[in-house]
This record gives structure tokens, sequence and C-alpha cells, in this order.
């Protein structure tokens, strides 16, 4: 298998730096899909309850023939099962349909500030934490004062904070707020959507190092220290995803895309004003 690196959080357990994503992964095809990156060297799934393939992602990681402990497995909280008994409730349906007895990482999904639950779910969190049902908690689109009202409240700090983030919106300030608190960043959507694959700047660093375009922004996710979670469901981008741990960039190339950053190029909603 590939070595690549991984990750350490603040409170002793590691995370593979890249995983695949499974974000609008059908149910059927999840378990054909999860196959193909475990048998391209990926030990790192990251799905969710919103995202309605948990049961396939489980059946990949079971009829893969690699152990469950030598696979990294993030699920999340969806938005309406917020609140205290609510939130250990989805845990329970969750660990059911993926057919683990544990979770590697479990994540608030969204803040969703409008229903004022975050910080009860939170509390949850550090208790199937305590249980050892979830090996580590944290949080994804928080922004920095939801982060504040959470550990003010348990003392207990996020291991993560799951962000959209690609090389026009770098997310430059929420990563330096991290990084004060020992929380990693993790990147969704870490291609733009693919919009970014087409960029000439990107084409030129592609075309230095002989990389395609994809693999170039990966490997920028990885050069920067970020959790990256590319999605496809085509075994062929799966596994070219994967590659590319042969080379890195060079500080013309980071700077180069450095200046591609632009406030407001934000694609999915924003955790502020997001009511779903």
């Amino acid at each position: 298998m590939t070595t690549q690196p991984i990750i350490t959080f603040h409170d002793g357990h590691s995370i593979p730096q890249v995983g695949l994503g499974v974000w609008q992964t059908p149910q059927d095809i999840a378990a054909p899909t999860v196959r193909t990156a475990l048998a391209a060297g990926y030990r790192h799934i990251d799905t969710a309850s919103g995202y309605d393939n948990e049961e396939g992602v489980g059946e990949g990681i079971r009829s893969s023939g690699i152990d469950r402990k030598d696979i990294f497995v993030t699920t999340k909280l969806r938005n309406t099962d917020q609140g205290y008994d609510n939130a250990l409730r989805a845990f329970e349906v969750s660990l059911k349909k993926l057919g683990s007895d544990y979770i590697d990482l479990y994540l608030i999904h969204w803040p969703s500030p409008h229903r004022g639950l975050y910080r009860e779910t939170w509390k949850a969190f550090v208790r199937l934490r305590e249980e050892g049902r979830v090996r580590s908690i944290g949080v994804s689109n928080f922004y920095p004062d939801h982060l504040d009202h959470i550990v003010g409240d348990t003392g207990v700090v996020p291991v993560i904070n799951q962000i959209e983030l690609h090389p026009d919106f770098q997310q430059k300030a929420a990563q330096e707020a991290h990084k004060k608190l020992n929380i990693v960043t993790e990147s969704w959507s870490p291609l733009g959507q693919g919009r970014f694959i087409s960029n000439p700047v990107i084409g030129q660093i592609a075309a230095k190092h002989g990389k395609a375009p994809a693999q170039v922004i990966i490997r920028w996710h990885i050069d920067t220290g970020l959790v990256v979670i590319p999605k496809s469901v085509t075994p062929s981008r799966i596994e070219e995803n994967f590659n590319v741990f042969d080379f890195k960039l060079d500080g013309e190339d980071m700077a180069a895309i450095a200046k591609l950053d632009s406030a407001g190029a934000r694609m999915g909603p924003d955790p502020y004003t997001a009511t779903f």
C-alpha cells in the first residue's frame, strides 16, 4: 500500500491526510466506490448521515477484506438531529447503518445557529467520546465564535473543523484561528467542484510536475497541512486522486496558488445563514 502522511490530533489519535469523500454518492454506488478506494490504498472514508449512504459505506468496508481497525471512518450528525438526546439517538442509527461498534471521527455537520442547539449537541458528543464509542469528536462549518461557545461550555476542543476550502477560497483566517486552538483544518470541495481543473496557473504547475491538475490541487492541500477528501465515483479518478505522494510543490508553486485566493469565491452555504 502507498505510504501516505497522517496528521495527529491533540487527543492522540491520527487521521490519514487524504480520504475519500462520498457526498452525493448514491447508496447503491457507495459500496463499490468504497471498495475501489480501499483497494487503491485509501484508509480514510468520509460520509455523513445527511448523505443517506452510510449503509453502502459500511458494506463497502466490510466487503473490502481490510480490517475495520485499519480504516478511519468519519460520519456526521444530520442537522435535524441536533440536541443532546436527539444526537445520542442519531449516533446509534449511524453506528447501526455503518455496521461498526465505534466511529473514528464524529462531526456536528453544521452549527445551524437558527436552531440554537449546537452547544447542547456538543455536550452529547463529549459524552460519546468519554464512553469510548467515538474515538475523536469534531465539527464542520463552524466559525470561530461557534468554536468559542462549545469550548467555553465544556472545555473540550474539537480535533478538527471541516470547512469549504479550495484554491480560490483558502479561508486563511479560519486556518489561523484553528491553529491557535490546535484544531486540524479539513477541506471539503477541495477541487472547487472541478471548476479549477482548467485554471491556467494550475495547468502550468501540473505540466511542470507531469501530473494532472486535480493531483496538483490535492497536493496543495497536503503541503498546506490540510486534511483533504476529494470525491469521485470513477475508478480511474479515485486512483489518480490518491497518486499524489511521489511529488511535492515548491515555494514558487505555493506562491502562485496563494494568489488565486478570493474572499468571494464561496460555493456552498454560509454557516451563519444556512437554514436547512
